[in-house]
C-alpha cells in the first residue's frame, strides 16, 4: 500500500483542488470525507477512484474496505488535516469520479422531482435532500444559484441521501418543459391573491415540485409557468417558515 505524508506531495496538491468547483471539472472528481460518506458511495457503487485513509481509520473499518478493489493511500494526521474541509477531519476521505450528465435525459425522467431554485444554504440543502430520500422522492434538480452538489459543505449535509436519489444540475425552465409534456403537474411555493393550501392538492406519483431562495422566494419567470403555487397556512405568530421545512411539509403531503 502506497503511503503519503507529505503536504507537498503532487497528489496531494492535486486532491486538495476539489474542494473548488474549477478543480472538480477540470479533474472529473470530487472529494467525500468521513467514513459515513465513504461507506455510503462505496455501498452505492459510486465510481471511487482512491480510497485515503489514516491508520487508525484504516484499523477500524479493514473489513468493510477489504471488498474495496481500488487504490488504496495510507495518510498520516498532517495530510488528512490538509485535506478535510473540517475542523478535525476523521481521516479517511475517497476521490470520485463525476457523475454523467448523459445518465438522467427527457426519456428516463419520471416519478416526483424537487426543484431548488436558486437555494444556497448548504445545510437547507441537505435537509432538503435527505428529507425527499425519506418521503420516497425520485429525484432532486439543483437550478441556477443553487449551492453545487459537490460543495463540501452539502456533501456533509446531504449524508449519503444524495446517493438514493436521482440528482440533475441544470436549467429549471428547461426541464419544466419536459415535465409538462409529460403532463407533469408544476407546483410552485408563494403565499399570493393565487395561491392553493397545499392540503388542497390530491397526493400523487408523477409532479414536480419547485422550492425558492431562502430570502426572495421564487423566481418571477418560474412562478409564471407552474400550475398552481402552493401554500402552508402559519398558524402561530411566526412570520413564515424555514424553506427545507416547509419543503418537507410538501412532498410528505404530495407524494402519493
Amino acid at each position: 500500500m502506497e503511503k503519503i505524508v507529505s503536504v507537498k506531495n503532487d497528489r496531494i496538491k492535486t486532491w486538495k483542488k476539489l474542494n473548488n468547483k474549477k478543480g472538480r471539472e477540470k479533474q472529473s472528481a470530487y472529494l467525500l470525507e468521513s467514513w459515513h460518506l465513504v461507506n455510503e458511495a462505496l455501498n452505492a457503487n459510486q465510481d471511487i477512484k482512491v480510497i485515503l485513509t489514516t491508520t487508525k481509520q484504516l484499523s477500524l473499518h479493514q473489513n468493510e474496505l477489504s471488498h474495496y478493489n481500488g487504490e488504496l493511500i495510507e495518510i498520516n494526521d498532517e495530510v488528512a488535516n490538509h485535506l478535510g474541509s473540517t475542523i478535525t477531519p476523521q481521516g479517511i476521505f475517497a476521490i470520485v469520479g463525476l457523475p454523467s450528465k448523459e445518465d438522467i435525459n427527457e426519456n428516463n425522467i419520471n416519478g416526483s422531482w424537487l426543484l431548488l431554485d436558486n437555494i444556497q444554504d448548504p445545510g437547507n440543502i441537505g435537509t432538503m435532500v435527505r428529507t425527499a430520500d425519506a418521503a420516497g422522492m425520485s429525484g432532486i434538480i439543483f437550478g441556477k444559484g443553487t449551492s453545487s452538489q459537490f460543495n463540501p459543505k452539502v456533501l456533509r449535509s446531504m449524508q449519503g441521501s444524495q446517493f438514493h436519489l436521482k440528482i440533475i444540475e441544470g436549467n429549471l425552465q428547461y426541464w419544466i418543459d419536459i415535465l409538462k409534456n409529460k403532463n407533469y403537474q408544476v407546483y410552485g411555493s408563494e403565499l399570493n391573491d393565487n395561491a392553493v393550501i397545499y392540503s388542497e392538492i390530491v397526493p400523487s406519483e408523477n409532479f414536480a415540485l419547485i422550492m425558492g431562495n431562502e430570502g426572495n422566494g421564487m423566481q418571477d419567470d418560474l412562478l409564471k409557468i407552474t400550475d398552481k403555487n402552493l401554500y402552508i397556512p402559519i398558524k402561530g405568530n411566526a412570520e413564515s417558515l424555514n424553506v427545507a421545512i416547509a419543503s418537507g411539509i410538501l412532498m410528505f403531503h404530495l407524494k402519493k
